[in-house]
């Protein structure tokens, strides 16, 4: 792993994107700089579920799941202590302004933003 793919103390992530091809290619990278992948989830009730009880060192969260906004479930994994990673194709300004401070990676995704974004949450 190379400076700008280091995870740091992030080990375990959690998926959460409704478009299968989006998320096995985020679930091939994250393996790829050293991530085990929790999910991916593609449903919003799933992770909505998984939220209360999952395990995983961080999350990347699609902010749309089948028409829905994520923000339920974000807020479920904070009050747990899960780090929380936006993924949107809009960038940090397609989020609410109470969102905007948390890191945020853009489709399409790169191995930079992704090991960026984990060491933004890890620690």
């Amino acid at each position: 792993m190379n400076a700008m793919t280091s995870t740091d103390t992030v080990s375990s992530v959690l998926i959460v994107e409704d478009e299968a091809l989006v998320a096995l290619n985020l679930e091939s990278m994250l393996e790829e700089i050293g991530c085990a992948v929790v999910g991916p989830v593609l449903r919003y009730e799933a992770a909505a579920a998984l939220a209360e009880e999952v395990s995983a060192d961080a999350a990347i969260l699609d902010v749309n799941i089948g028409g829905r906004k994520v923000f339920p479930i974000a807020e479920t994994l904070l009050a747990r202590k899960v780090p929380i990673i936006f993924a949107t194709g809009y960038g940090r300004e397609g989020l609410p302004p109470e969102w905007q401070d948390f890191p945020v990676i853009q489709k399409p995704y790169t191995l930079e933003n992704i090991g960026e974004a984990l060491a933004a949450v890890a620690g």
